[in-house]
This record gives structure tokens, sequence and C-alpha cells, in this order.
């Protein structure tokens, strides 16, 4: 279906994520009105009219709807991958606009909310409860631990964690309060086993699936998504059984328009729902990595839905896989990143998404905010889609700032100055065997002199190099050492044979690889070249 007559659609948000969405409409010949807090926002170029509004400003919202009305018509109100559908079924239940009523948008933002709906209709669904001030001395909670501490009305990951102990609970409900807007937060039962994220569009109550992905997540005590891959590796009996929950929970939470996101997980105890939003999927699901393998362009039918009309070419006419992969970076200041035209130039990769910039301060991601950058792939093989992926993530080598207090703590294993969380739970970038931790300790470390000259070598260590070990982004201890050499622009031949006038690298330098990977081994180097042109000596890490 093409519009030739000037209709108009408003788009919540101009980032990212809603890029598909404006694009998409202006390809089906709607004019497109975006609103967004950030009048810098990535994607305000793409709409034919922005207006600067905070997304959670609804009475503004429908204000601006109203106008639009008055000068020449409103045909719909959308939104993707934003925590804001509330304010989309808000204006349009106002505007009398198609979409779905507001208490079913609040029954579909507000996890409290959420949870009583699926506990009403007996789907299954952790127990919970929720939290508006910090639990008294003695508190205890009506399930056992594990439990998922998060605030009840935010995305992204942001203020989420797992508490396997009673001593976790307070600072976890308190990071929380810190994340929530409403000054609620809710404490879940965990959910063990697999997770998967769905699509579906909705039109008068019929839910069509368009996507379901594998995610992947990591770094516990958060629930870091590293990535997904679509379609899901799943066999199709258990596929079914995730996706009847998922339709038995859009229809409790009353989306009977529109589009519906949600995460579920496939427990112990069978298919259980995370969450389910109203709204199409961000995390570059929706409009990359489903066209990508499917060929359909979900955001499309959702933009059809949002106009009252009957979505259609919702039949998927490829079966390819795409993988979306994210990069991170341990704590510091980025000095300078390489490798992105290569990455992004390798076979079967659509898209490289950087979120960080030279000078920007990065931290070890504690939500789903704070990765650095994501890689798309597209191919016919599910291996070939995935090896793309991952190794264009694992190419990309983001260089630190040395000398730098936040990375010396953070590969010294210690807390932030001010940070309420320690850096303990950061993982090392080699998970190594005590064996491998035992030989590192009786490596020599030998001082480098100041104002010395001469290039650096490595002193072996062939229990770790040997190892097989990966780091976190599958990266062999060669490959890291190569980046390193590639980084800091230094040869750093290994071995304690022939080095005459050359400086030798030792335990500090090993110990900084494993525990920060690469980005560690590079600023060993960078440090001590720092120490060496300066004349400083600085407090061993």
């Amino acid at each position: 279906m093409t519009f030739t007559h000037n209709e108009r659609i408003l788009i919540l948000g101009a980032g990212v994520m809603q890029g598909p969405a404006l694009r998409t409409a202006r390809e089906m010949g709607l004019k497109t009105v975006a609103v967004d807090g950030d009048p810098q926002a990535p994607c305000v170029s793409w709409a034919d009219r922005f207006e600067c509004i905070d997304l959670k400003d609804t009475e503004k919202i429908t204000a601006f709807g109203r106008m639009l009305q008055a000068e020449g018509g409103l045909s719909g109100i959308m939104t993707a991958g934003t925590d804001f559908s509330a304010s989309v079924a808000y204006a349009a239940e106002k505007l009398g606009l198609p979409g779905i009523p507001y208490e079913a948008a609040l029954n579909a933002s507000d996890k409290e909310r959420m949870r009583q709906c699926f506990k009403q209709a007996g789907l299954p669904s952790p127990e919970f409860m929720v939290l508006r001030e910090h639990p008294r001395p003695g508190f205890t909670l009506p399930f056992g631990y594990p439990v998922v501490v998060k605030p009840v009305d935010n995305m992204g990951g942001r203020g989420c964690r797992r508490v396997d102990f009673p001593s976790g609970l307070e600072p976890a409900v308190e990071d929380a309060f810190g994340f929530s807007r409403s000054g609620r937060v809710i404490v879940e039962e965990y959910m063990d086993g697999p997770e998967f994220s769905l699509d579906a569009v909705v039109y008068q109550g019929e839910v069509t699936l368009c996507g379901f992905a594998d995610r992947h997540i990591y770094f516990p005590p958060y629930f870091i998504e590293m990535g997904h891959t679509m379609p899901s590796g799943l066999e199709d009996t258990l596929q079914a059984q995730v996706l009847k929950v998922f339709i038995a929970g859009i229809r409790a939470l009353g989306i009977t328009l529109g589009a519906a996101k949600g995460d579920l997980k496939l427990s112990s105890r069978g298919p259980m729902i995370g969450e389910i939003a109203a709204r199409l999927s961000g995390g570059y699901m929706s409009g990359w990595t489903y066209p990508y393998a499917s060929g359909v362009e979900s955001t499309r039918g959702a933009i059809l839905a949002a106009l009252g009309k009957k979505p259609e070419a919702l039949v998927p006419c490829r079966n390819w896989t795409s993988a979306e992969r994210a990069f991170i970076s341990i704590p510091g200041r980025i000095r300078s990143i390489r490798g992105l035209e290569e990455a992004g130039a390798a076979e079967h990769i659509r898209d490289l998404f950087l979120r960080v910039k030279t000078g920007d301060r990065v931290r070890f991601p504690e939500n789903n905010v704070g990765k650095c950058g994501n890689v798309i792939s597209a191919a016919p093989s599910r291996e070939a889609a995935v090896a793309a992926a991952e190794g264009a993530a694992g190419f990309i080598g983001i260089r630190l700032e040395a000398p730098d207090e936040e990375t010396e703590i953070f590969l010294a294993g210690g807390p932030f100055p001010g940070a309420k969380n320690p850096t303990a739970h950061i993982p090392p970038a080699f998970r190594v065997s005590p064996r491998i931790l035992d030989r590192l300790s009786l490596l020599p470390d030998p001082v480098v002199p100041p104002g010395g000259g001469g290039d650096f070598f490595i002193l072996p260590f062939p229990e770790f190099t040997e190892s097989g070990i990966l780091d976190f982004m599958g990266r062999s201890v060669e490959t890291s050492l190569a980046m390193v050499r590639n980084l800091t622009g230094v040869s750093l031949p290994v071995g304690a044979e022939n080095r005459e006038g050359r400086i030798p690298l030792g335990r500090s330098f090993w110990a900084a690889l494993i525990r920060g990977g690469y980005q560690g081994g590079a600023y060993r180097v960078d440090r001590l070249v720092y120490e060496i042109k300066t004349g400083r000596i600085l407090e061993s890490s």
C-alpha cells in the first residue's frame, strides 16, 4: 500500500531506533512528523517536520497532534524502540486516532501492572512484589533467592540486576530506585533458561509474528545483551510453545492494534514471560535483523496498523540469518578507535553503529545503554552470519588514554572513586585457571628505568599463550597481542633471547592482559611509554 495524498503520521522519537519507521513511512508516501526531547537526535533530518517535545509530556504531544489535525490532518501516531508507548496511546485516544486504550498501554509499560495482568490471566510469570520504599532491617521476601530487581518503568536494563543473597538486596534496590520515574521497584523471582525476543504486528486482535531471535545475555549480576541471532536456533516445537505464551500475554495486556515486543525465557518450568511492550523492538531487531533475515519490513506492517489499516506483505520471502553483536570497553577515556573501516567492509557485514567517540569516558556496561557499538551481519547460512558479526566486533580496537585513574583501579580490581559498586563483578577478559595464576606470580616484573630508550619485548608465558583460552569477545591470546601491537605501534616480540637494548615486560603486562584483554595490555605499554618520556614513575596497578 502506497500513499499519494499527503497523509501524515506522527512518530515519537528521532533516534537511531526510530530511523526505520521514519524511512519506511516516507517510502510509503506518508508525510512524517517526529517529536523528540533532543533537538540533536540523529534522525531529526529524516522527518518532514520535527518538533522538540519531551516524550514523557503527554499533554504537549497531544496538543501538538491537535494542531497538526487542524493544519491539514493527522492519520496516525506510533513509536518503535522507546518506552513511550503509553504516550502514543494517550495521544491517540485523545485525538481519536487508531490505537490501543491508554490503560492497555500502561499495562504494557508499567511492570507492576504487567505482572498483575499476567497473574490474573494465569500466565506463566515469576512471583513478584513491589517496593515503594527501601526495605527496613529484618525485611524478608515472600519467595526465595535468586531474584531480579529493577525499576517498574524503565528499559534497556537500566537499574536491573540479579541478587543471589539477602545481603545484596538493599544496594540493588537503591540502584533501581535511582532509575525509576515513579519511585517504585519490582523484585521478581529469577527465571533460569535461555532468553528470546519476539516481535509481532497486531491488527484487530490478530497477532502476526515478525521475528523470533536468540538473545545472548552476559556479565551477571547485570543482564547485558551482547547481541542476538535471527532467527532463533530453538527447535520448532519449543518455539511454538514460547509463541503461544507470547500471544496469550499480548491479549492479557489488551494490545489489540499496533505492535508488540516480548522477552520470554524457556525456563526449567517451561516458557515464562519476562516482559511484553506495546511497540516494535529496539536493539536493531525490528528495523534491521528481521528484514535482513526474512525479507519482510515489519515496520511497514506496524505503520499500517497505526493508521488503522490491515497490514500486508508480512509473509517471509527469505530464509537467511542475521546476527547482531556488540563491542564494549573496560573503564577509561578513549584515545583512539581502530578497525572500523575494515570491520564495516568485511564480508556479510551490513551495518556498523558506533556509539562512542575519541575523548569519551567509558565504563564496563551495567545496562544495555553502556555498550560502545554494534555490528550487524546477514548471510544465507547461520554459521556465516554469526562468524561475520563476531569477527567484525572482535576486530574493532578501542585504545584508552594513559595514565588514567579509573583504568588503573579497574586493572587492580578495586572500586571506582565514589562509585556504589566495586569492579569486582566485572569478569577478567580471560578466565584463567589457578595454575596459570600461580605461574603468573612467578614471572619477574622488571623495573623500567625512567628516561630509558629502546623498544619493549615480552617475557614468555607459555602456560597462558598456549592454553587456548579465549577472552569474553572470543579473541585468542595471540589475537589480543596482535591488537596490542596494532594499537600501540610497538613490535613487542615475545622471548627472552637476544633482546639487548630492549625493555622487558613481565608479570604486570600479562596481568593487565588477563584482566583487561587487549585494552589492558595496550594500556600497560602506553603507561610505560609515558613513564619513560616523563621520567615519572606511577604507582603500580
